[in-house]
């Protein structure tokens, strides 16, 4: 599997203390994204100005604390990586085998309180799926809580419900062009798999990320009220995630512009009304 972060986490990864595993690669394009290094399933070259050396790269693509990702393009040994560790570049994701992946995660378990566990987010969890689910069963048959943070968009993501304690799904958009242009993909496979999860799943916490001229408009919000009604159950809890610029230093750490202005901050009484309209209905609002 191709991990680009992992870590411990409390509390917005899942129950409890959380290893926090982000896996490399997603199917969708938001510019708002807080780990762009995750986006590229190829993976991407991560750079410290500061501390660039010349030296690691035998093709002089670094010279004066820059990097010239042209020349990266046509390179195919990736020298300053695959022969130098410096804290100035390093490819964003490392590989580990599921049955490596496994005994970590088990070797760690003293270390889950408080009903915590391990998550799988990314980038895309379910890009992975094969190894997800395989790593999914063994967990589960080990005793260990597992998460998901997926945006919906698998089509086999059904499968993995047995496996995962607890399943966090994004909502980004109810209308399907306003989605596609929004994430470079149809919500319609999303959608589904919500309202599946919804009937199946014992434990379902769906997430919308706010982002200002996106999806915070009266239309919009009218939208996932109508949706989320859909999905009443016990069983099923949801949340706001308001824009911030947290990855912003990461894209431009990845070699890329960061498109997303001012514009994008959803203002507080937006939220504030959001959030009472979606107990107003009646649904249980969980704040992580």
């Amino acid at each position: 599997m191709r991990i680009f972060q992992k870590g411990f986490n409390y509390s917005q990864d899942g129950f409890g203390n959380r290893l926090v595993y982000h896996l490399q690669g997603c199917n969708m394009k938001c510019p708002w994204c807080s780990n762009p290094e995750g986006m590229r399933w190829e993976g991407v070259l991560i750079t410290e100005e500061e501390w660039l050396l010349d030296e690691v790269c035998p093709h002089h693509a670094i010279r004066d604390k820059q990097l010239d990702r042209a020349v990266c393009r046509e390179c195919k040994g990736r020298e300053c990586v695959t022969e130098h560790r410096t804290k100035g570049i390093r490819l964003s994701y490392e590989e580990i085998e599921v049955d490596a992946l496994v005994e970590e995660i088990i070797g760690n378990s003293p270390m889950f309180y408080d009903g915590g566990g391990v998550t799988f987010t990314g980038g895309e969890a379910t890009l992975q799926f094969d190894e997800l689910l395989e790593t999914l069963k063994r967990l589960t048959a080990a005793g260990i809580h597992t998460a998901v943070e997926t945006n919906g968009a698998h089509p086999r993501l059904q499968e993995c419900f047995p496996y995962i304690s607890q399943l966090i799904m994004d909502c980004k958009l109810c209308d399907e062009e306003k989605h596609r242009r929004a994430t470079s993909i149809s919500n319609a496979q999303t959608m589904e798999n919500i309202r599946r999860a919804a009937e199946l799943h014992p434990c379902l916490h769906i997430r919308v990320p706010l982002i200002g001229k996106v999806n915070d408009s009266e239309e919009d919000i009218r939208d996932f009220l109508e949706f989320f009604q859909s999905l009443r159950d016990g069983n099923v809890t949801f949340e706001l995630l308001s824009y911030h610029e947290f990855g912003k230093k990461k894209w431009e750490q990845c070699g890329w512009e960061y498109q997303m202005t001012d514009a994008a901050h959803v203002k507080e009484e937006t939220v504030k009304k959001f959030r009472d309209s979606i107990r107003g209905l009646g649904l249980n609002y969980m704040r992580t």
